[in-house]
């Protein structure tokens, strides 16, 4: 149960930043020994990996229209990242525990990657990046805190992951929600300014 609590906040957590993840597992290993966390996170090359990528996506993150470009090119990265990383902390059980830890751990990435991309691609209509650049900031934190709670209760921490989730999936319903209500009234307004069409005196 502590290995499928993990590897889904692990899983959530990468869906939003999985190099962020692989840092904190990494250190929380090198740091103390917690058994549920792979030791091959802990290695000294993958982590020089992870920070080098996390600093790279931390910038790329918190400007518009980037952020989404980068969302993209991370569909193929996020929830493969959830996948492996709940194999490798279900690596110790059986197969069949392993097969149920990637999936957990991929799925609930993709998850919480789709309400990412599409929470950014409904702030980007905003003109200003200040909102941007908050609610990335918001992201790290989020993630900083959930991983490293659930290094050591991994069973609360995956209960949070969950409401952050659910919260997410509401909060994307309701941003585009606004923002095809926005673009409605955009588009009402423009066609006040434009006027009744003239008539053709030859009809």
């Amino acid at each position: 149960m502590e290995s499928l609590a993990l590897a889904f906040s692990s899983g959530w957590a990468s869906g939003i930043n999985s190099y962020l993840v692989v840092l904190v597992l990494g250190l929380a290993d090198r740091a103390g020994s917690f058994e549920q966390v792979p030791d091959v996170l802990g290695r000294w090359e993958v982590l020089a990996v992870a920070a080098f990528m996390y600093a790279f996506e931390f910038v790329a993150d918190k400007i518009p229209y980037v952020d989404s470009a980068w969302d993209v090119v991370s569909t193929a990265i996020r929830p493969v990242v959830g996948g492996v990383v709940g194999v490798l902390i279900a690596g110790d059980s059986t197969s069949v525990n392993e097969l149920v830890g990637g999936v957990v751990g991929g799925g609930s990435a993709l998850a919480s990657h789709s309400v990412k991309t599409g929470t950014r691609m409904a702030v980007n209509t905003v003109p200003e990046p200040f909102s941007n650049i908050g609610i990335s900031l918001g992201e790290d934190v989020a993630v900083l805190a959930v991983v490293w709670f659930a290094v050591e209760h991994p069973v609360p921490a995956a209960a949070i992951a969950l409401v952050l989730l659910v919260a997410g999936l509401a909060l994307l319903w309701l941003a585009w929600r606004w923002v095809r209500r926005g673009w409605a009234r955009f588009r009402a307004w423009r066609e006040r300014r434009r006027g009744p069409v003239p008539s053709d005196p030859l009809t």
